[in-house]
């Protein structure tokens, strides 16, 4: 099953840097923000849009990304990090790291992009990596439903399960962002395909080269 690790916590560093640096900064933004500067980072940071003046958060379109490694608590960080951990390793030695880091990045910002289209016209904000992370999700489901053959039984199940008690619980959890989940999870779901059709016209460009 590959979401299961057995590297130590040097090899870990050494093979997921990305994930390693998006874990660090995560903690460390959520430390500096509850312990030292009074939430002010949140203020700063977090995805906002309001009714007239600034309807899609445009007005500021930086926290489109700064809302990513903010969180609202420690049960959101922690579970956020703990997602991160476990699912996101495959996912950046798959794509290599600097495609990893643009896919969780754009997987994140569509997420918001989502949110603030369906909100358009509210006082809505929000703040988390969820969005990014469902990205990772739907990468996966991409190779689920169309790759079959990559995944074994069990990561295929774990695929399934967890998408699925992730969106029943974001649509009974009043507050968690659950378009920010959908939005995220379908950009990543886009991406991996066209990752693999990228990859795949490559191949066959090498193959061809090769032959002449």
């Amino acid at each position: 099953m590959m979401f299961l690790r057995y590297e130590n916590f040097r090899s870990y560093l050494q093979l997921y840097p990305i994930t390693t640096i998006i874990l660090a900064v995560n903690l460390i933004v959520f430390l500096l923000d509850f312990l030292v500067l009074d939430r002010r980072l949140t203020i700063w940071g977090a995805f906002y849009q309001e009714p007239v003046l600034d309807r899609y958060g445009l007005s500021e379109p930086y926290r489109y990304l700064s809302s990513i490694i903010l969180h609202a608590g420690w049960d959101h960080l922690l579970f956020n990090c703990f997602s991160t951990l476990v699912f996101a390793p495959p996912l950046e030695r798959m794509l290599g790291h600097l495609r990893y880091l643009l896919f969780y990045l754009a997987a994140g910002v569509a997420g918001n992009a989502l949110s603030a289209a369906i909100h358009a016209g509210t006082e809505y904000g929000s703040v988390g990596a969820s969005g990014a992370i469902y990205g990772v999700f739907g990468a996966y489901l991409f190779l689920a439903v169309f790759r079959k053959n990559d995944l074994d039984e069990a990561t295929r199940k774990t695929i399934y399960g967890t998408l699925a008690f992730g969106l029943i619980y974001s649509v009974l959890s009043p507050a968690i962002n659950v378009w920010a989940h959908v939005g995220g999870g379908a950009a990543g779901f886009a991406m991996m395909g066209v990752f693999l059709i990228l990859r795949s016209k490559r191949g066959s460009a090498l193959v061809e080269r090769r032959d002449d």
